[in-house]
């Protein structure tokens, strides 16, 4: 019997591990890490974040979590879930508060990991679970409205959606139709390339045309290098974030925050994994890797590290044979990074702003909402994605499964 703490990679190294099994691993870990590159970058933005801290966060939290994790085929990085969220930190209290709210979360899910409470997340609903994945969709969509149609605002965006809406329509006089053109081109080719080669990196391919557009065009639109000044071609050394016992008492509720949202994403990824492999992850292993991740990650200037559903679904689709792709999928992100950062500085935000949307789109399961028939469940669902886009993302949580813990209390009772 395995100690439940033992990573999958010492699991599948006493299993033997040969060159052919690291041959899928190697090829499996680049397919990830060329949709893992653009999309951290566009993740990373979209929080607030430089796009440096996407590609440090794939890198360092994305190989930690592979090398110590309960699964065979997770791969972590920042996820789409937590934008909302990050951004929100970030906002009140900087990038600094961010790495700090990030390395309390890291605590609290390595110590719930320690004590087992990984198991609980198989109690949230499924409604639940579906109903803030909605809502979360929506919000991201709703954030990258100024960047889809190069809108130039007055003031800094508003966080809270029907203040948000109401700025991006006081601008749209300001429309760039330049912008909307490469985010327009960009989800096509996208859409148009996972229909016809969906083996093909759609992602990537769409970035490079939409930046070899814009700078062979010379099109009047934002980059990363206009923003943000370009991405660095090295890892920072770690450093600690200046602590104070101030600073984490104002912290506690948004490090608890990323630390639910965390594990409820990675470990609703491990079990998507599971789903398509046969496999089953160890959830307090996953806990305690998630934890030193997000505690190491903020040390090199990541953002909040977790699993991604996404990109580990397609970790599995790519042939995986164990954790072995996830670390390599680190190191291929470094690897582009080094040897070509002047070229993402090129990259139009417009493009990556196409991606989110997509990302956004693909995040709303339809399929399981028309599964959800019956009344009480579409309730949960209902009440969990308006509270999530109006109020909260753990309010939304909250609520959801209160209504469902109360909707199942009355059934029962009115049974005979």
């Amino acid at each position: 019997m395995q100690f439940p703490f033992t990573p999958k990679l010492v699991t599948q190294l006493r299993e033997g591990y040969g060159a052919a099994a690291f041959r899928k691993d190697a090829l499996a870990g680049l397919t990830v890490a060329i949709v893992a590159l653009p999309l951290s970058m566009a993740i990373a933005i979209a929080s607030h974040a430089p796009p440096e801290a996407g590609l440090f966060t794939a890198i360092i939290g994305g190989f930690l979590i592979s090398a110590l994790g309960g699964s065979r085929f997770q791969i972590g990085g920042p996820a789409g879930a937590f934008i909302v969220l990050l951004a929100s930190i970030i906002d009140t209290h900087g990038m600094e508060g961010l790495l700090i709210a990030t390395m309390m979360a890291g605590v609290i899910m390595a110590v719930a990991g320690v004590l087992r409470l990984g198991t609980l997340v198989r109690h949230v609903p499924h409604a639940v679970t579906v109903g803030f994945t909605a809502g979360i969709a929506v919000i991201i969509f709703a954030s990258q409205i100024h960047d889809l149609l190069g809108l130039r605002l007055a003031s800094a965006e508003p966080g809270e959606l029907l203040h948000k809406i109401e700025a991006l329509w006081s601008a749209r006089a300001s429309l760039n139709p330049w912008a909307a053109a490469l985010a327009a081109a960009t989800i096509a080719i996208i859409v148009a390339i996972r229909a016809w080669r969906p083996l093909w990196p759609s992602l990537l391919i769409a970035v490079v045309l939409a930046a070899a557009a814009a700078w062979a065009l010379q099109l009047p639109v934002e980059t990363i290098g206009t923003r943000f000044g370009g991405i660095p071609s090295t890892l920072p050394w770690p450093a600690l974030p200046a602590v104070t016992m101030d600073k984490l008492i104002a912290l506690l509720p948004s490090a608890v925050s990323l630390a639910v949202l965390g594990s409820i994403e990675s470990l609703l990824s491990a079990v998507v994994a599971d789903s398509m492999t046969g496999r089953m992850h160890r959830s307090n292993a996953e806990l305690v890797a998630q934890g030193v991740a997000n505690v190491v990650t903020p040390l090199f200037g990541g953002i909040t590290v977790t699993g991604t559903i996404a990109r580990t679904a397609t970790n599995v689709r790519a042939g995986a044979h164990g954790p072995v792709s996830g670390m390599m999928h680190a190191l291929y992100v470094l690897l582009f990074m080094l040897v070509a950062a002047p070229l993402l500085s090129l990259i139009p935000l417009a493009a990556l702003a196409g991606i989110l949307a997509l990302v956004a789109w693909n995040m709303v399961e339809r399929k399981e909402i028309m599964k959800l028939s019956h009344w009480a469940p579409l309730s949960v669902l209902l009440v969990t994605f308006l509270v999530t886009i109006f109020r909260d993302l753990i309010e939304g949580i909250a609520a959801g499964i209160i209504l469902s813990l109360v909707l199942n209390f009355l059934a029962r009772r009115g049974k005979p």
